[in-house]
């Protein structure tokens, strides 16, 4: 029973656990949000609009991620601090918002995974026959139904191994929140093994359960090729 309790942190690194899937799973939700919307940005004619989402996956896969954790994080916190403080002596209006570490680490990840998501689903749409899109608008379909009925399902079908990706690699990333003071299994199996003296019983656990988590994810991840590949013959 004293293995399985971890000197008193297993309770606490269960919890982290559980916040470090919640971060995953927002970040992975806020991620094709922005990846879609900058797909069809770049795909768009608009010169403005490709021009602003290039930009943005240029300067996000150039730098590194926990230099971009940090930047937002505190250099957010800093504008707030900033803006509240021009309100305050311009207007007298008192206004302040501490910028939470969840919240901080789910739009970093997702700002920065929107990138890859973008160039992912920029592919999979590329990778859709033109002909079959022609032959939706002859049918008298408008542009809703065309994405609906041909685009996205066949789209799908070539961006999962690429999303799957950036899924596990999104998930491996979301150890880098523990720099910024949030409290997931990975900063509080530091704390622990700090106080005890014993790294591998409490980084071992934590290794164990992102893998457990990307075997889930394989096998969704798999159910959903094969539902979308319906139809395809294999070679």
């Amino acid at each position: 029973m004293e293995l399985l309790n971890f000197h008193g942190y297993g309770p606490s690194i269960l919890k982290g656990a559980v916040l470090t899937i919640e971060v995953a799973v927002l970040s992975l939700l806020l991620a094709l949000f922005l990846g879609l919307g900058a797909a069809m940005a770049k795909l768009s004619k608009n010169r403005f609009l490709n021009f602003i989402a290039t930009v943005y996956t240029t300067v996000i896969r150039g730098v590194p991620d926990l230099v971009l954790m940090l930047l937002i994080f505190f250099g957010a916190q800093i504008m707030v601090n900033n803006f509240s403080d021009w309100l305050y002596y311009s207007f007298d209006i008192e206004f302040f918002i501490n910028i939470d570490a969840f919240v901080a680490g789910i739009c970093t990840i997702g700002f920065i995974f929107g990138a890859y998501m973008a160039e992912t689903f920029r592919g999979a749409y590329l990778a859709v026959d033109a002909g079959q899109i022609e032959a939706g608008k002859a049918y008298g379909m408008n542009a809703r139904q065309i994405f609906i009925r041909i685009l996205f399902p066949q789209m799908m079908r070539h961006a999962l191994p690429g999303l799957g990706n950036n899924w596990m690699v999104l998930l491996k990333t979301t150890a880098l929140v523990s720099v910024i003071g949030l409290a997931d299994m990975v900063r509080l199996a530091k704390e622990a093994s700090g106080a005890v003296h014993e790294p591998f019983k409490f980084f071992i656990p934590v290794a164990a359960v992102y893998l457990l988590i990307t075997f889930i994810s394989e096998v969704i991840l798999k159910r959903l090729e094969t539902r979308y590949s319906v139809g395809v013959s294999k070679p």
